[in-house]
């Protein structure tokens, strides 16, 4: 288990209790049982207590923990006959950016997210979920296929944000995240998004322009990182944590702002702590969600999803 910098307490007593253990274990006249469930209780309130009310950049360290269930990991758990396809048809085949063909409960549609890794070799492979250019234009063909079938789409959204490389720049990096958006609004299909951790800048938006949109418990979604904001607003990345209380990224803040449609709960601790109830619960969601939109004629979702979208804005204008 890897502790986040706030559960240092908690790490210290769930430590202490398998210390315990591993004596026991060592010498098997020792009886250390008691002891040991006293320290897993007291760890068990401390876990509660931490997790009951996290700070905005609290949040942001929770999306971002390294055990959390990343796309591939929601992939192969909720859906069969998974076919994968590959690249855009211009440049390359972008490896932050996984998706293909799957049923979902027996509901053929496209899946389509951003694939972070799990290791250092395959968060390298994977550019840490920052995708380029071709990763983008590879969605907007996928979304093309399932608009052409008539099969939903289904995103699964967890990225820092767009590579901001020089290259990814060179080959038209905004104009890649802009086409994706654009797709997003115009596809005649269902199309839900689940944020299942980081949902960075555009990067996110190129995915999470959706009829729907779910966000875990602890999950974050905003227009730059904290650590980005406060780079511009004070020349100081050490503020992050006032950005990321101004910025308003939590899921809790977005679905009272009405940008979230939907908030999933999370198990005690967050999704690294109970990986299969975590994947359950979007599983459910997800399916949920195309269950209403599915009832519906595309030329009502083109509808229904221009005026949620031109309500927000209204909304936040007002605001």
């Amino acid at each position: 288990m890897n502790y986040l910098e706030f559960e240092k307490p908690l790490a210290e007593i769930e430590g202490k209790a398998e210390e315990l253990r591993a004596l026991a274990r060592a010498n098997e006249e020792m009886d250390v049982e008691k002891e040991a469930e006293a320290l897993d209780r007291k760890a068990e309130a401390l876990l509660r207590d931490l997790y009951s009310n996290l700070s905005p950049w609290r949040k942001c360290q929770v999306a971002r923990h390294p055990d959390r269930p990343h796309c591939r990991d929601y992939i192969e758990a909720l859906f069969t006959e998974y076919t994968p396809l590959a690249g855009d048809r211009n440049f390359a085949d972008d490896h932050a950016v996984m998706g293909g063909l799957a049923r979902l409960d027996g509901i053929p549609l496209m899946v389509i997210g951003h694939e972070k890794g799990h290791d250092t070799k395959s968060r390298i492979e994977h550019n840490f979920g920052m995708a380029r250019p071709e990763g983008y234009r590879k969605a907007i063909r996928l979304m093309d296929l399932a608009d052409r079938f008539g099969l939903p789409i289904v995103t699964l959204v967890d990225t820092p944000g767009a590579y901001p490389g020089k290259g990814a720049e060179e080959r038209g990096q905004s104009e890649a995240i802009a086409r994706s958006t654009e797709k997003c609004l115009t596809v005649k299909v269902p199309l839900v998004s689940v944020i299942i951790g980081e949902g960075g800048s555009g990067g996110a938006v190129a995915f999470a322009t959706a009829d729907k949109l779910a966000m875990l418990e602890h999950s974050i979604y905003s227009v730059i990182s904290p650590e980005g904001c406060a780079s511009i607003l004070w020349k100081d990345a050490e503020r992050m944590r006032e950005a990321a209380e101004a910025l308003r990224l939590t899921a809790q803040d977005l679905h009272r702002l009405g940008v979230a449609d939907m908030i999933i709960s999370e198990p005690v601790g967050g999704a690294q702590r109970n990986r299969e109830a975590t994947i359950e619960a979007v599983g459910r969601a997800i399916e949920q969600m195309l269950k209403g939109l599915m009832k519906k004629s595309p030329d009502q979702l083109l509808k229904e999803r221009r005026q949620k979208y031109l309500r927000m804005g209204a909304r936040g204008l007002a605001a």
